[in-house]
């Protein structure tokens, strides 16, 4: 977009819950603002979303049963569906990633792990390929067997990392780009019980931190990509200590989403029920965290957490209350200051071009 003062927003919502499905904003870049253009429902629960290069492909998980995933025109200021939603041969998708001329999608319901072919118009051709996880944890109302909850490329762009809520452990394969098949190559594990949710990786691409679910707790690892191998080191928690939310009370905390700043000075995380967002600082290396502040996050139910493209604003899409509320980042302290909102029934994911 160059220099230009604004830009586009893309947020996906349940539509099961009273959502419109996918949104289209215009942002102001220098209030943070994001203002409704149009919005699509063409496809059921879009839970999450990924922009494809060039800003005008956007691609889409149908969180349901059975999952489904799709591509939309966003060059207008309404979406438009491009080629056929193409079923994902598992339930409940929560997450997706480009990578290369492949989609590749974490399915929640099913703990499997799908990857669909990008077609040269665009659109998404009919799957290469399903991996399906092993395994489970110690709660057994949630654990009871695999829930791959997100995929990501590492930065070296060599393996697929997807975290799986249900196994308590960090999956690594590589895809082969001439099949499209996802080969497996090793899975970490981490503390039983956690629950892990999402993963980031720091700027330098050494160390990775893990949000878990089902305790308010970040874990920090070493990340070798020559290797493909993830180290867990510790974990840090992510609520104040004594905090009602950080024990089994009367409120439990599901932490949902993890940022890091651009500078790797800074870590954030959404905590809904506590409904707050955690500021933690890192130290040079990006292996020590500490948590050092928290904020409401503008509503309640943060589902997803998502920096602007400038490190500037900092987005929170509450999916109980509705809304997806913004933030502007003190550049000294990673102190989010809450700024505004605007209406989006059942948010559930922010992204920018």
């Amino acid at each position: 977009m160059g220099g230009s003062s604004t830009g586009r927003a893309y947020m996906g919502s349940f539509t099961s819950e009273g959502g419109l499905g996918v949104t289209v904003a215009e942002v102001d870049r220098n209030t943070g603002a994001l203002t409704v253009l149009g919005s699509s429902d063409a496809v059921p629960d879009p839970s999450f979303l990924a922009l494809g290069p060039g800003g005008e492909a956007l691609y889409a998980v149908g969180a349901s049963a059975p999952g489904s995933a799709a591509v939309f025109d966003v060059g207008g200021d309404v979406p438009a569906l491009r080629g056929p939603v193409q079923p994902v041969d598992a339930d409940g998708p929560t997450h997706l990633v480009l990578a290369g001329d492949h989609l590749v999608v974490a399915n929640y319901g099913s703990g499997s792990v799908t990857v669909l072919p990008v077609l040269a118009d665009g659109s998404l051709g009919e799957l290469t390929s399903v991996h399906r996880h092993e395994g489970s944890g110690p709660q057994t109302d949630r654990q009871e067997g695999p829930h791959a909850h997100q995929v990501l490329i590492d930065p070296s762009g060599r393996w697929v990392v997807s975290v799986d809520l249900g196994t308590d452990s960090v999956w690594i394969g590589a895809l082969n780009p001439a099949t499209g098949a996802l080969e497996p190559h090793g899975e970490s594990a981490l503390r039983p019980g956690t629950g892990p949710r999402h993963l980031v990786f720091h700027p330098s691409g050494r160390y990775a931190y893990v949000l878990n679910e089902l305790v308010p707790t970040l874990t920090v690892c070493r990340w070798d990509a020559e290797a493909g191998r993830l180290e867990p080191l510790g974990e840090t928690s992510v609520l104040p200590e004594g905090d009602a939310g950080s024990a089994e009370g009367s409120v439990r905390t599901y932490p949902s989403e993890v940022v890091v700043a651009h500078d790797g000075r800074f870590l954030w995380t959404a905590n809904r029920g506590h409904d707050s967002i955690s500021v933690l600082t890192l130290d040079e290396t990006g292996e020590k965290a500490a948590l050092v502040a928290t904020v409401g996050c503008g509503g309640r139910w943060p589902r997803d957490l998502t920096l602007d493209p400038s490190g500037q604003w900092l987005y929170a899409a509450n999916e109980h209350s509705g809304n997806v509320s913004w933030f502007a980042v003190d550049a000294e302290t990673g102190v989010p200051r809450h700024a505004g909102s605007v209406e989006v029934p059942a948010a559930s994911c922010v992204v920018f071009d």
